[in-house]
């Protein structure tokens, strides 16, 4: 059976939650207020597309591609990135809501996170060394044995990360946000 290839295609306010995107390849597509809310993106590949406005929400991304992808204001609560395919993975990220996704041991050099709520959000293992996280809110997200070599935190928010289970040699902090790098200390500072 061949595997489907689509290429420039546009999508605007299309529903996406049957099987019908399974092993399909997208190149350089445009995805427009789209919900893909449940759909089934198994053994899907996304090169160089945009996601502007659409809604991840409970997505099945099973050994999905997501190479030079952007994504745009767009809702991905929950979406265990770590579930997705490795190879050659570079994605962006603006404006978008992250609460609770999973990017459990994935390496996200150099990744570039911008206005984004990132509550509860999972980074254990993962490498997010030259990562940028610019105005983030990072409320209760969790750090561990992550590294952090060179990322960028300086206008995150709400940062809460121990230097003693992370690697966080050349990571730059804005003074405010470096007390989180002393809350497992309980120290009191005035």
């Amino acid at each position: 059976m061949n595997t489907p290839y689509i290429t420039d295609a546009s999508y605007k306010k299309i529903t996406f939650s049957t099987p019908e995107l399974q092993n399909t390849e997208f190149d350089t597509c445009t995805f427009v207020d789209c919900d893909f809310t449940s759909a089934y993106l198994t053994s899907t590949s996304f090169l160089d597309c945009q996601f502007i406005d659409c809604n991840f929400s409970s997505a099945k991304i099973n050994d999905t591609a997501f190479k030079a992808v952007l994504f745009s204001n767009c809702k991905l609560l929950g979406t265990p990135f770590n579930a997705c395919n490795p190879f050659l993975l570079e994605m962006t990220f603006k404006a978008c809501n992250l609460n609770l996704a999973s990017f459990y041991g994935i390496k996200l050099k150099n990744t570039v996170f911008t206005d984004c709520n990132l509550e509860k959000t999972d980074f254990t293992n993962a490498d997010l060394s030259g990562a940028t996280l610019a105005n983030c809110n990072l409320n209760q997200a969790i750090f561990n044995t992550t590294n952090l070599e060179k990322a960028d935190f300086s206008s995150a928010k709400n940062l809460t990360i121990s230097p003693e289970y992370n690697k966080i040699k050349g990571a730059k902090f804005s003074k405010e946000n470096a007390l989180g790098l002393l809350t497992d200390y309980k120290v009191i500072i005035t």
